[in-house]
Order: C-alpha cells, then sequence, then structure tokens
C-alpha cells in the first residue's frame, strides 16, 4: 500500500510537475546561465515573509535535494521592527513550508520610518546590509533575494522615470562593502503570476512589506511608485498585444497558401516556448 503524501511532499511534487514549465525550469534556467550556484557555497536564502522570498525558500529546499552541485542553505529570516501579530505569520509560513530558520532582530523600520524623504530606499539598503552581516557571521559567502522576471522589468523603468538614469537589477552582483560576499536572484526568469498561481493553488497568505508606509499604499495604490509602474507596463503589455495580434492578421492574409503555412510554422516556432529551454540540469 502507498504511503500518503504530506502537503509539503505534494507541493515539491507538483513544483517538479505541473509547475515545472512556469516556475521550476525558469528557476533552474537562471541558476545554469547566471553561474549563481558554485561547489561548497553557503547561501542564506532570504525570507522577508511574502509569496516571493518563501517561494524561494522551497525552490533551495528542491535544489538542495537534486543537484549534483554541492551546497549548503541557511534559512534566514530578520525581523526590521514587524507587529507581533505580523511577525508571528512569518513564522507560521515558514514552519508550514518546513523551511528550518534562523530568526534576528533589527530596527531598521525604526530608522528608515523617521526620514522624511526617500524612507523606502534608505530601508532597503539598511535591510540589505543587515542581511550580510548576519550572513557573514553564519559562514555564508552569499545571500538569494527572492526578486522575480517583474520586479527587474519595474526597478528598471522606475530608475528611467523617477531617477534619470538607465541601472538595470542584475542577475547577481558582488558585494561592496563586505568582501567574499555575493548576492544573488534565482527567481530571475520567473514571472511574478506564475509566484501568485502557485500561492493561489495551495490557499496559502503570506504578508507584504508590513511597514506602514507600504500598508497605506496597500489601502490606497495609487500611493506607491511602483503599483504606478505595475500599471503603465501593463497598459503598455495590452496595447503591445493588440498591435502585434494586428500584425499577425495582415501577414497572414497576405501570405495564404502553402507559402503562408510554411510561414506561419517557422515563425511560431521562433516565437514560441522553444526558446525556454528544457534543460533543468545543474
Amino acid at each position: 500500500m502507498a504511503r500518503e503524501m504530506t502537503w509539503n511532499q505534494r507541493m515539491d511534487r507538483r513544483l517538479l510537475t505541473d509547475l515545472r514549465k512556469t516556475i521550476y525550469r525558469p528557476f533552474m534556467r537562471a541558476i545554469r546561465d547566471y553561474a549563481l550556484l558554485s561547489p561548497g557555497d553557503r547561501i542564506a536564502v532570504c525570507i522577508s515573509g511574502g509569496k516571493d522570498s518563501m517561494l524561494l525558500g522551497k525552490l533551495m529546499q528542491l535544489l538542495r535535494r537534486h543537484s549534483e552541485v554541492p551546497f549548503e542553505a541557511v534559512y534566514l529570516i530578520m525581523d526590521p521592527g514587524y507587529r507581533p501579530e505580523v511577525r508571528a505569520r512569518v513564522e507560521e509560513n515558514a514552519r508550514r513550508l518546513e523551511l528550518p530558520y534562523t530568526l534576528f532582530e533589527s530596527d531598521v523600520f525604526e530608522v528608515a520610518g523617521g526620514q522624511d524623504e526617500h524612507p523606502c530606499f534608505l530601508c532597503a539598503r539598511m535591510r540589505r546590509g543587515c542581511l550580510y552581516g548576519k550572513a557573514k557571521a553564519l559562514g555564508c559567502n552569499k545571500i538569494a533575494l527572492g526578486h522575480h522576471y517583474d520586479d527587474v522589468i519595474e526597478t528598471t523603468l522606475m530608475a528611467m522615470l523617477h531617477g534619470g538614469q538607465i541601472q538595470a537589477m542584475p542577475p547577481k552582483l558582488k558585494a561592496a562593502n563586505f568582501p567574499g560576499m555575493e548576492l544573488i536572484r534565482p527567481l530571475y526568469l520567473v514571472r511574478e503570476a506564475d509566484i501568485i498561481a502557485w500561492r493561489d493553488a495551495f490557499g496559502l497568505e503570506f504578508i507584504r512589506c508590513a511597514c506602514s508606509l507600504t500598508e497605506a499604499a496597500a489601502v490606497d495604490e495609487s500611493a506607491s511608485r511602483r503599483q504606478a509602474v505595475k500599471r503603465l507596463i501593463a497598459r503598455l503589455h495590452d496595447e503591445s498585444t493588440a498591435s502585434a495580434a494586428c500584425s499577425w492578421t495582415r501577414c497572414w492574409a497576405g501570405n495564404t497558401g502553402a507559402s503562408g503555412t510554411a510561414f506561419w510554422t517557422t515563425t511560431t516556432t521562433l516565437h514560441g516556448d522553444d526558446l525556454s529551454g528544457d534543460g533543468d540540469g545543474v
């Protein structure tokens, strides 16, 4: 008689089967293509409590089990000043996902919240510095953050619109102030919509940023620059999709018959899923 799988085992199975194409394969492609993993790495997987970092934790667990490259992972949760109920939710979700976490505290929210200008920028820098410092103290040489494909696009566009500069979010980055440390982003090629689909498929509820400023933005999303950029990208996507559909229609109408069939086959191959690659191994 087959033993019934646990809830976490079912999740792992789905990540490797029906969610493989949308989540696990892009994750593995980023690991491979950007050389994010090396033998002997000790990686601090940083868990903020949101959907992205929690999924990253599960994927790094799977990677440890299936990768031929030996490495260690530490699951690191920083409490930057959460309210008690928020911290309890973060820890509860980590336990539910069976992530053996290490938790430490900082005063990031208190310090950054006292700034009148650019508190989110200061908060992000302080949080990263605290994570680097704790990770190094635990013997890690890398920290892994949960930034995904959409974060990369949005951050690049925000830098252009609000900072007047072209500043990308790279898949890996050497730490300037922590010699020997490196930041990696294994979710670099995973779309946010697919992370949301994973979250909803398992009925999970995660926190957002949980500071007072972003909680206000959650009530009024127009208060957030990132939300405004998300809406702009969505509108541009809809417009470009409509334009592309018209172009395909005109192109198909002008290439009917045998030659048109050959054209359609060639172009759909070039623009289809074949470009994502099939290799999952590391």
